[in-house]
């Protein structure tokens, strides 16, 4: 236990003496051109778009196994029949 205090100790000295020194410039190599607001718009325009995207897919899934499921039937019920 003691060993973890020593580490934690060590590790707090060397954490609050490393940011005093040494302060960086502000970056402008990419201005934002979108504020949050609109950038969570068009996150939400994508999730929808792929949310459509995805429910048309299954859609189309699930009307081809009802088809193929139907068709399985009514060869069941012909061979039943004869």
């Amino acid at each position: 236990m003691k060993k973890l205090f020593a580490i934690l100790a060590v590790a707090s000295v060397m954490t609050a003496c490393n940011g005093a020194g040494e302060e960086k410039a502000a970056t402008t190599d990419s201005p934002k051109t979108e504020n949050p607001v609109t950038e969570a718009v068009n996150v939400a325009d994508s999730a929808n778009k792929v949310m459509t995207t995805v429910v048309d897919s299954a859609n189309k899934v699930m009307t081809t196994v009802a088809d193929s499921a139907g068709k399985v039937v009514e060869k069941v019920k012909d061979a039943v029949k004869h």
